[in-house]
């Protein structure tokens, strides 16, 4: 996988994709309703439910980009071999700078509604321990110059 490539499940991706379908269908209707409304109110220098209708807007939009954009970049698969290897997709439990994680080596947008936190493998963290297994030790460079040691303990397949 390249950096710009994500690794998502099937059920990952078809959450994703029906967010994408809902955002850009019915979403996009009701946000122009709602400009529509707020417009016919009168003088848009002081509509505050004009302005906060296309700051709305504009967020959805972003986040229509970034999920076209998504959908279209990512690796739709299985969860990986639970072989212990750290690669994208795998629940790492590590010690990092002495303190001990429980971390999704991944995407955000795989995490869905869980607690755990999400580290790119394109991260320092991430790009360090990429291909690493249980007992392995490795350093990496943070982005203000320290280095941190990581000890792998284990590396699972993530279940969402």
């Amino acid at each position: 996988m390249s950096e710009t490539t994500t690794w998502l499940t099937q059920e990952s991706y078809d959450r994703l994709k029906a967010e994408y379908e809902h955002l850009i269908g019915p979403g996009r209707t009701e946000i122009a309703e709602r400009i529509e409304a707020a417009r016919e109110e009168g003088d848009l220098k002081e509509n505050g439910g004009y302005h906060a209708a296309r700051e709305e807007q504009a967020k959805q939009e972003a986040r229509i980009r970034q999920l076209d954009d998504l959908l279209r970049t990512a690796q739709v698969g299985e969860a990986p071999a639970d072989d212990g290897i750290v690669e994208p997709g795998m629940v790492v439990t590590a010690t990092v700078g002495g303190e001990k994680m429980t971390f999704l080596l991944g995407s955000r947008e795989v995490a869905g509604d869980t607690d755990l936190d999400v580290y790119s493998a394109s991260s320092p963290l991430g790009n360090a321990i990429l291909g690493t297994k249980a007992g392995d030790t490795v350093e990496y460079t943070t982005p203000t110059g320290a280095t941190v040691k990581v000890k792998i303990q284990k590396a699972t397949p993530f279940q969402g």
